[in-house]
């Protein structure tokens, strides 16, 4: 699944104040247009995005005769409800909290927010997901008995060398330097191969630091169903084979 924070801009890149800019320069419509056509080329049906991102999807699909499917994490306006609601009258095929929206409502014990977009999102009669950062908000809205119809959740080693040291990772929290977004990755793999309904693993990469080769036969080794991927139009091509080759290696198995 193409990831969309590299089209919005939201670009985590440690303490370099400039590339989010640079990003948004880069991902001109034109350019946006190019990278979504070349991934539906080459196997790709669908990307995961911001709200804000309706207007260029929707002139992709208007003007280009594009086909990819949108998954929306509905960040955006006053609350959750208004994100999807503007996802969803924009033609998104797919919702869920974002990651760092359920986060926060889990640390806040408003778990009851989350069951409440669920339903309301419902309504609209598409998959709605909960995404998360942090594993305890996976297992507190499973205590809850919430049951989305997929999980977004993120998953990356942490051994690379700007990961924040085990011994000074809060307890859940993600660390304050924009390094990491799976803290304890271990336990992150043991409690969602519990779950039955299907995982969509982000920042496998850790925004970056780790080579696809690598991250994404993590990923897949490790139970995730989908892999989601910010990608620039000249990785691409190769994200996409070696997706193929660890996917083929599980089946394999």
């Amino acid at each position: 699944i193409c990831g969309g924070n590299l089209i919005g801009g939201w670009a985590h890149s440690r303490d370099l104040i400039y590339v989010s800019e640079l990003v948004k320069a880069y991902h001109t419509d034109e350019k946006v247009f190019e990278t979504l056509a070349l991934a539906e080329e080459h196997g790709i049906n669908a990307v995961l995005t911001n709200p804000r991102s309706d207007r260029v999807i929707n002139r992709y699909w208007n003007e280009r005769g594009g086909k990819i499917q949108w998954i929306s994490d509905c960040a955006w306006g006053p609350n959750v409800k208004a994100g999807i609601k503007r996802s969803v009258d924009s033609g998104a095929h797919a919702v869920y909290v974002q990651g760092g929206i359920a986060d926060k409502a889990v640390r806040e014990g408003k778990v009851d927010l989350l069951g409440e977009a669920l339903e309301y999102a419902r309504g609209f009669g598409v998959p709605v997901g909960i995404g998360a950062h942090l594993i305890e908000t996976v297992k507190a809205c499973v205590e809850a008995g919430l049951e989305p119809d997929f999980w977004v959740k993120t998953l990356h080693r942490d051994d690379y060398w700007s990961a924040t040291p085990k011994e000074k990772r809060p307890k859940g929290m993600l660390p304050p330097h924009d390094n990491m977004w799976c803290v304890n990755p271990e336990e992150t793999i043991s409690y969602m191969k519990k779950l039955k309904k299907p995982w969509i693993a982000y920042k496998v990469l850790a925004a970056g630091a780790i080579h696809p080769k690598v991250g994404f036969r993590y990923a897949f080794e490790n139970g995730a169903d989908f892999i989601c991927v910010g990608m620039f139009d000249f990785q691409l091509v190769e994200d996409v084979l070696l997706a193929v080759s660890y996917t083929h290696l599980r089946a394999h198995e």
